[in-house]
């Protein structure tokens, strides 16, 4: 079990978890960002390097130069096929089996869980690098990058595994990857199932997948929650003082359904990742 130990699950829209990992405020878990310079971070797992990153470049556009490091250890135990056939809660399951990781990324906070079939066009094609181990992203030049990045080489579609996972994809059957959502790569680390997305990809399909992202304190989204509400109350108010007539009523209706939404989607909204100050 990790340090954290158990957490609080509350259920999230669209059949999502949100994992309350309580554990000591700022402690670095295994799996982590490290800050290592002025332009530079580093990922870990434990105290073994897997990424070395430096910005390069000035102004709004830079590349991010990549170093990727073997000895990767997945956060998650191998998805047997008996556990596939039984067509488990994935979110409930990979978020016990990431409380038990002696290797992963949960510490202190919420973390949603949030099964994502859809992504945008590119993400796993043109956007997904298949460079190892080095490789250069450009971060921040029309809207940033937006892609997965693998956490050791792809295998080739023929390779054994690979080609068992076929048939599962083809059976539907095949267990979702994990992608780990990283706020200042503006993408993916794919934690686990790098032979999955492989066999996915080699028969001509996208990978499901199970996304960790990391959300605002209770504090801080109810914080947002009650600024969103004092304008709400005030923008009705000033509605409520005109002379009623259609245009009114419509402006009202949709300053409802617009706070309505602003409110149930604030305690899912992602976080930015924490880069951990190096060897503290």
């Amino acid at each position: 079990m990790t340090a954290t130990g158990r957490s609080r699950r509350e259920p999230a829209p669209g059949g999502g978890l949100v994992l309350a990992v309580t554990g000591v405020r700022g402690a670095r878990p295994p799996l982590r960002f490290e800050r290592t310079g002025d332009r530079e971070w580093a990922l870990r797992q434990g105290e073994r390097p897997l990424i070395r990153a430096r910005s390069e470049g000035d102004g709004y556009c830079r590349d991010l130069r990549l170093h990727r490091r073997p000895g990767y250890r997945s956060v998650l135990p191998p998805v047997s096929a008996a556990t596939t056939r039984g067509g488990p809660n994935w979110p409930h399951l990979y978020a016990r089996w990431l409380e038990d990781a002696a290797q992963g990324p949960l510490h202190h906070g919420r973390w949603l869980l949030n099964p994502r079939a859809r992504f945008a066009p590119g993400i796993w094609s043109s956007d997904l690098v298949q460079e190892w181990p080095d490789t250069t992203l450009e971060l921040l030049c029309g809207g940033g990058w937006h892609g997965v990045l693998p956490l050791r080489p792809l295998p080739a579609p023929d390779a054994p595994r690979v080609k068992a996972y076929r048939k599962h994809v083809r059976d539907g059957t095949l267990a979702p990857v994990l992608l780990w959502w990283v706020s200042f790569l503006d993408g993916w680390l794919l934690l686990d199932g790098h032979d999955r997305a492989a066999a996915a990809l080699a028969e001509g399909t996208e990978p499901a997948a199970e996304e960790l992202v990391r959300t605002a304190d209770d504090a801080d989204w109810r914080a947002v929650a009650a600024q969103i509400t004092d304008g709400h109350e005030a923008h009705r108010a000033r509605l409520a003082a005109r002379p009623a007539d259609p245009h009114v009523e419509r402006q009202r209706q949709a300053l409802a359904r617009g706070y309505a939404d602003a409110i149930s989607t604030l305690p899912y909204e992602a976080d930015a990742t924490p880069v951990f100050p190096a060897g503290e």
